[in-house]
This record gives structure tokens, C-alpha cells and sequence, in this order.
């Protein structure tokens, strides 16, 4: 079985990247799992700046095929705003009531129809030596909520009201993100190329 070690600390993410990757091809570690982990700095301008950082220099450390993503939100008013400080908009990384807070304050004036946003996803395969092997990325595109709405979900879930559905992620069910995300669409492009690039490894 081939074992890859998933790049992240968020719980949450890794819960959904393990739904979507084949686990029965594929052995997932998550960082907490691997002693000696390091954390790498997100110096990237980019969201796949920070993919390939977090993927390759996690990869030639660890000595392993490690897989990484870098999301976020990008909002149009905001001249695409929090995009690669997603998760530290508001200061503190990773709190997502201050992020969600900082965010309503930023729309409170403006109207519906400019209230458009999108979830990006990036993915990255290192190989061992720290070489790119493979990159996916994918985008779900919504728009901002004047209020939180749901408690599923993570980040700015509540807050991102899906079109096709007229709810956001925090108020819809995880099988129907799981459809629909940008995280799972970048996946669906990924697993296809990363399967047949491990049976190639294993020929």
C-alpha cells in the first residue's frame, strides 16, 4: 500500500481529504502521526506558492510522498481579500469567529449583487527528494451572507452561501459539500493522475 503523509494540522480538513482520497489504494498519515514534522512557513504570494512549500519541504524532511493544499477565500469587493491569509485575516491563525467577524465588518455596506466570492483549492504531491509530482486546483464560486448561517463546517462555511443551493456550507450537509466543494473538485481531478502515477511507481 502506498503511504502518503497529508500536510495538515487542520482536523477537519484532514477528515475531508480522507473521505475523498482512495484509502484502500492508499495508507494517509496525518502530520500529528509523524514524529519529527515541521512546520513550514507559508511564505507564498500564491495559494500554490504555499502548496508546493508546504508539500516539498515537508517531503525532503520527512523523506516521504507528501501531499499538501493551500485554500481560502478570495472575495471580489475586497479586491480578493483574505485570499493566501485566509486563515490569519483577522491576526490569530486559525480563529475562525474573529475571521468571520472581520469579514462581516468589511461587507456591511455592500449590496448583494457585489457580494461574490469564491473557495479556492490547491493541491501539491511532493516525492521524497522534495521534486513537484503532481498539482490540481479547483474553485467553487458563491457569495457572502449577511449573517452566519449553519454550524457545519469550518472557516468561513457560514458565511458562504452556495448559488445551486441558496444556503451556505455551514447549513448544508457534509455528503453535499463533499460534492460540490472546491477542495473535492481539485480532488476529483487529482486522484485519477495520482493513482496512475503509483502504479507506475509500483511496475
Amino acid at each position: 500500500m502506498f503511504q502518503l503523509v497529508v500536510g495538515t494540522n487542520n482536523a477537519k480538513k484532514l477528515i475531508e481529504l480522507r473521505l475523498l482520497l482512495p484509502q484502500d489504494r492508499v495508507k494517509l498519515l496525518a502530520l500529528a502521526e509523524i514524529e519529527g514534522s515541521i512546520d513550514v512557513d507559508e511564505t507564498g504570494a500564491t495559494f500554490a506558492e504555499n502548496a508546493a512549500l508546504k508539500a516539498t519541504e515537508q517531503a525532503k524532511h520527512l523523506g516521504q510522498w507528501v501531499l499538501a493544499e493551500d485554500s481560502g477565500l478570495t472575495v471580489d469587493a475586497l479586491g480578493s481579500e483574505p485570499g493566501v491569509h485566509s486563515a490569519r485575516y483577522a491576526g490569530t491563525h486559525g480563529d475562525d469567529e474573529a475571521n468571520n467577524d472581520k469579514l462581516l465588518a468589511a461587507m456591511k455596506d455592500v449590496p448583494d449583487d457585489r457580494r461574490t466570492a469564491h473557495f479556492n483549492s490547491y493541491l501539491c504531491l511532493s516525492d521524497p527528494q522534495g521534486n513537484v509530482r503532481l498539482e490540481a486546483n479547483s474553485r467553487c464560486t458563491g457569495r457572502i451572507a449577511h449573517t452566519r448561517q449553519g454550524t457545519a463546517g469550518f472557516g468561513y462555511d457560514p458565511l458562504f452561501i452556495i448559488r445551486e443551493y441558496h444556503r451556505t456550507f455551514g447549513d448544508l450537509d457534509l455528503t453535499v459539500k463533499r460534492a460540490i466543494s472546491h477542495r473535492s473538485r481539485a480532488l476529483r481531478q487529482f486522484v485519477p493522475e495520482f493513482l496512475r502515477l503509483i502504479e507506475a511507481i509500483d511496475q
